[in-house]
């Protein structure tokens, strides 16, 4: 779909969607596992973010943190870059930032502020929670402890998204097709997908039938090296 019902101020979006993910910082967690010694979700390297092309030229007009990825910002990119090009849609933007030590969290992309999660949509298209992208669950801390993960943070992505949602039907879309990788992942992998659900509740849920078990947070698998519950060193 390529339908756009109204525009989005992404000041406003901002100041809706600014609590913490986790109540510390995560960052200085990770960090030390990274050998560039940033955050994974912080160094282009790792992870390149995106922005709506409506954001991209908000950003533009307010700061000089982000610029168009240009694929030439490290010398181990994540991925071929005429692939990555290819698989981004076109009302989404390549990114990259100055790096975390000019960061200003004001500007923080959209992209930024959901990682490590994105909309989990049914396969009846239903916006019901929120899960985590599995390429990152050896590297975010977040991912091992989403009992750790904010109410406030919650609520505010799912308020997020559904103003974006209402936007832009193509975001939408992008996201039923990953909900879908996300099912045949979890398939193959014959277990059930973590979700943090909108009502507030923590589930398993089924990826072959979408039965969901209630089940807590903190139950949920951790991955290496975070299995512990250290909470920052």
């Amino acid at each position: 779909m390529k339908l756009t019902r109204n525009r989005l101020d992404f000041g406003d979006v901002y100041a809706g969607f600014g609590a913490p993910v986790v109540p510390i910082d995560c960052g200085r967690i990770c960090a030390p596992h990274n050998p560039s010694g940033k955050p994974f979700c912080c160094d282009i390297c790792c992870a390149v973010p995106v922005a709506y092309q409506a954001e991209w030229k908000y950003l533009r007009q307010h700061t000089s943190l982000w610029h168009a990825w240009r694929g030439d910002e490290c010398e181990r990119e994540p991925g071929n870059r005429a692939e990555l090009e290819q698989q981004t849609p076109a009302h989404l933007r390549l990114m990259a930032c100055a790096g975390p030590d000019r960061c200003e969290r004001d500007f923080r992309a959209v992209s930024c502020r959901q990682f490590p999660f994105f909309p989990y949509i049914t396969p009846d298209f239903r916006f019901i929670g929120m899960t985590y992208d599995w390429e990152f669950r050896g590297t975010c801390w977040v991912i091992s402890h989403l009992d750790q993960v904010t109410a406030d943070y919650r609520r505010e992505f799912f308020n997020t998204y559904d103003r974006i949602f209402e936007t832009w039907l193509e975001d939408f879309d992008s996201y039923v097709e990953l909900s879908e990788e996300v099912r045949a992942h979890y398939m193959f992998k014959r277990k059930r997908i973590p979700l943090l659900h909108r009502n507030g509740c923590d589930y398993l849920v089924s990826p072959a039938s979408g039965g969901m078990r209630k089940a807590a947070a903190g139950s949920f698998p951790r991955f290496l090296p975070y299995t512990t519950s250290a909470a920052a060193p």
